[in-house]
């Protein structure tokens, strides 16, 4: 499996002026190469590179490998606008979104992301240095800070190119690694996990994960967020842009945290872990007006994600399972009724009386459902 190690560069204001000079270069290349292959239909490599490469060595100042990690830059974002357009992510065809992205070519950021591979970067691990290829020449020695779980990540496992950014003023490289799978053991049994928005995930178990304290900071957000855009300030703009960032990562500690937890407490049992699938929930649900601020800013499909790659990685098996009627079905007796469910809280059985948490018995019902799920799953297929 690929998973992604993101570490902090620490470099010297000659090496950060250095580093914003090719960053802004290579940029600057990318978007002269993709307007190129706009105007001659040029989404293939090859074609690319043949078309652009004497221009972009000489305009730009660019040596012959950032070149190609260039063009094959903006020959991934036309495959990926492609996929994205197929998927419907920018709307039907006659959508203002549609249209603009396929009338104008892509434009990159002066401070976009650029990959660099072992040719115009290499890794000393023992030093905590990086050396890399610069415009003005190759640096060395810019020093990088990480925890020692993802030094001894990159040690075993970087493999290909690594991803050089300035986000907030600072900069990081992303590397790839290349993982191998661990073996997914048979489970003894399932956690089932019951997404949603008062309770970000609460187990079959009866684990609760609260978002209450998610919920009072997003709030808290909404309300200083208003306040800087009544002031219509570039500064105002730019502390927006801070504060949107913050809270997203905020969020994403959140999800992490939960789901480390989870994963933990499933491997430490044997057991599995099981999901209720939520996929286009927002555009099967209608809301009131002053519910859509909350389920836009849900984060469960990302909360599913951390989940997923973290039971990957532990070798946990992980399911998702058919979401319909989980709230609303007794788990002792099958009875399903709307009125199962008086309230958000609460779950009361009208045919057997059980009564009990409702995201609770969701989740028993999501692990009952991986039971006869993993069986289907695992059972031999019959010969001909």
């Amino acid at each position: 499996m690929k998973l992604v190690v993101q570490v902090k560069l620490l470099p010297t204001p000659e090496q950060a002026s250095a580093l914003e000079a090719t960053l802004r270069a290579c940029n600057r290349a990318a978007t002269y190469a993709s307007r190129i292959a706009f105007a001659k239909g040029l989404k293939d490599r090859n074609g690319l590179q043949k078309e652009v490469y004497t221009d972009l060595k000489a305009t730009f100042g660019l040596s012959a490998q950032p070149v190609v990690r260039a063009v094959k830059k903006v020959v991934d974002a036309y495959s990926a606008l492609k996929a994205s357009l197929q998927a419907g992510n920018l709307g039907p065809s006659t959508s203002t979104r549609y249209r603009r992205a396929v009338s104008t070519p892509i434009v990159f950021r002066p401070q976009a992301a650029q990959p660099f591979d072992d040719r115009c970067l290499s890794w000393q691990y023992d030093a905590r240095t990086v050396s890399i290829w610069t415009v003005d020449r190759r640096m060395k020695g810019i020093r990088f800070a990480c925890s020692p779980d993802q030094l001894k990540t990159l040690v075993q496992y970087r493999k290909g190119e690594s991803d050089l950014l300035r986000r907030g003023g600072k900069w990081y490289l992303v590397a790839t690694c290349d993982m191998p799978e661990p073996d997914v053991y048979e489970p003894v049994d399932w956690i089932g996990v019951d997404r949603g928005i008062v309770n970000l995930a609460t187990t079959s178990d009866g684990t609760n994960h609260q978002g209450r304290r998610l919920s009072r900071y997003r709030r808290w957000q909404a309300r200083k967020r208003a306040e800087l855009q009544a002031k219509q300030t570039r500064s105002a703009t730019r502390r927006l842009a801070r504060r949107a960032q913050k809270e997203k990562r905020h969020a994403t500690h959140v999800n992490h945290r939960i789901s480390k937890e989870i994963v933990s407490v499933a491997q430490r049992t044997g057991r599995g872990i099981a999901v209720e699938e939520l996929g286009g929930i927002r555009e099967r649900v209608r809301l009131h007006r002053d519910q859509r601020s909350a389920l836009s800013s849900w984060p469960f499909h990302q909360l599913g994600q951390h989940l997923a790659y973290k039971a990957r990685r532990a070798g946990v098996p992980f399911l998702e399972v058919d979401a319909r009627y989980t709230s609303q079905r007794c788990p002792r007796c099958g009875h399903t009724e709307r009125a199962n469910r008086p309230d958000r809280d609460h779950f009361r059985c009208r045919r057997c009386g059980l009564a009990g948490p409702a995201d609770v018995v969701a989740g028993v019902n999501v692990r009952d459902r991986a039971r006869s799920a993993w069986v289907l799953v695992t059972a031999p297929t019959p010969s001909p």
